[in-house]
């Protein structure tokens, strides 16, 4: 047998008691919960006011009377404000000393000497073809270079090498110009071809 809960109709002495109406509270009772509140509210006022005379009493009880002296105040002087303050004087003495004095370095002859011009290596690679693409890299930065092809122990190897430059410091102004373009690693040796 089966029910159908969906359709069925409330029994009408449940329907009686659902819309029953409300308990309401007595007029006494509310008017008894509003006075508790307004005397709960007027004794927390009258705390407050209890304990903050007494704090001042206590200070003044526990602290002995101390006697102060007020001394009149300094008048400030009046200054110009456009006056600037004095220029001060400047006692240089190392000055005198040092221009009498003169130094004398030693250099070896050997650094006096030019020890030769200068080449930069940027890469090596096993495929020519990546080689001659960072050459191509290279020119694109108004500079020239030169794969150089090596045969060592662990088979050929093409450099791509700059130069040859005069000074260290040629080399080191391309090699910086290399590094804003983003190659990096490049070496800077003595010619050596």
């Amino acid at each position: 047998m089966s029910r159908d809960y969906a359709n069925k109709k409330p029994s009408p002495k449940k329907r009686q008691s659902s819309r029953g109406k409300k308990a309401q509270p007595k007029p006494a009772s509310r008017y008894l919960s509003t006075f508790v509140i307004i005397l709960l509210v007027a004794g927390f006022g009258y705390f407050l006011w209890f304990i903050s005379g007494s704090s001042d009493d206590a200070v003044e009880q526990s602290t002995p009377a101390v006697k102060t002296e007020t001394k009149p105040k300094a008048q400030p002087v009046k200054k110009d404000p456009n006056a600037l303050p004095p220029k001060p004087t400047e006692e240089w003495t190392y000055l005198e000393e040092l221009q009498n004095k003169s130094i004398d370095i030693e250099v070896p002859e050997d650094a006096l000497k030019s020890q030769g011009p200068y080449q930069m290596q940027c890469a090596s690679f096993r495929r020519q073809d990546q080689a001659e693409e960072m050459k191509a890299m290279i020119a694109f930065q108004g500079l020239e270079a030169q794969v150089h092809a090596t045969k060592g122990t662990t088979g050929t190897w093409h450099k791509v090498v700059l130069g040859p430059f005069e000074s260290k410091r040629a080399a080191e102004r391309t090699r910086h110009k290399l590094q804003r373009a983003g190659v990096n690693g490049c070496q800077i040796w003595l010619w050596q071809y």
